[in-house]
């Protein structure tokens, strides 16, 4: 089968498509017949190394995480899928821009919604459950309000829709082009980055602090920006690297690993 695969940490100039043996669905697994396959900025620091002391990657490396595409066989012990079920998938560190991938039958595999296009499922995996990860670890309830920086992001997109389905009063970063289509996502407010500082804007809509704030842009020591915007007692997360602990406290409880595993604050 054909693959887009990186033999080392290299440049995108060094990754090729290359032929490799089919994959072959084992107990538990079914085999994919990618139609569609998604690139996310974490793919590029897997091609590269930047990000090898964390996630580090065996060569070669099938570049992609998300697919979308149809069950092309089912190994021993499936019963919940059949041959030619269209489904998405989260396939791990690697292996979505091939002909076929393999991937095990449990949350990081579901099944397609008729309308739903191969395309468009692609786009889902990662970054819809990167978001569903951090609201978990942050524990948000209907009724809270919620800062979402980075709100057009492909995370973002996602945080905004499931923190609005949970009922949470949600503040979302756009400039002025883009405040409909938040809004359109569910956000009751917006702020807008390129006209001053996020937080300030954020305390004229909430003067004592949101409850939330889930920031997609900053990391590091950065984030103290944005943990001006949180309530006394409230709680940040980020999905990226930062200080395992805030004014003196601990980090609140994270939720179950859903890649990545988010750093949450308590202020």
């Amino acid at each position: 089968m054909k693959a887009l695969v990186a033999r080392e940490y290299t440049t995108l100039d060094g990754v090729i498509v290359t032929d490799l043996p089919k994959p072959v669905a084992g107990p538990g697994e079914v085999l994919l017949k990618v139609e569609a396959a998604a690139l996310n900025p974490l793919d590029l620091a897997l091609i590269t190394g930047a990000m090898k002391d964390f996630f580090p990657v065996e060569h070669p490396l099938v570049v992609g995480m998300d697919a979308a595409g149809t069950v092309g066989e089912v190994g021993q012990g499936v019963t919940t899928y059949a041959p030619g079920d269209p489904v998405l998938a989260f396939t791990g560190q690697a292996g979505a821009v091939a002909e076929y991938t393999v991937v095990a039958v449990g949350p990081h595999l579901a099944k397609r919604p008729a309308g739903l296009a191969a395309q468009r499922a692609a786009a889902i995996p990662e970054s819809g459950m990167t978001a569903t990860c951090l609201l978990r670890a942050v524990g948000l309830t209907a009724g809270e309000s919620v800062l979402v920086v980075g709100a057009t992001g492909g995370v973002g997109l996602y945080a905004v829709q499931l923190a609005a389905s949970l009922g949470a009063n949600v503040i979302a970063t756009a400039t002025p082009e883009d405040a409909d289509y938040v809004r359109g996502l569910g956000a009751h407010g917006t702020v807008d980055y390129k006209a001053g500082d996020v937080t300030e804007q954020t305390l004229r809509q909430v003067p004592d602090g949101v409850d939330v704030v889930v920031d997609l842009i900053n990391r590091g020591d950065t984030l103290s920006s944005t943990a001006r915007a949180v309530r006394d007692g409230g709680r940040l997360v980020s999905p990226s690297s930062g200080r395992r602990t805030w004014a003196g406290e601990s980090p609140a409880p994270t939720s179950a690993a859903s890649p990545p595993s988010p750093v949450t604050w308590r202020t």
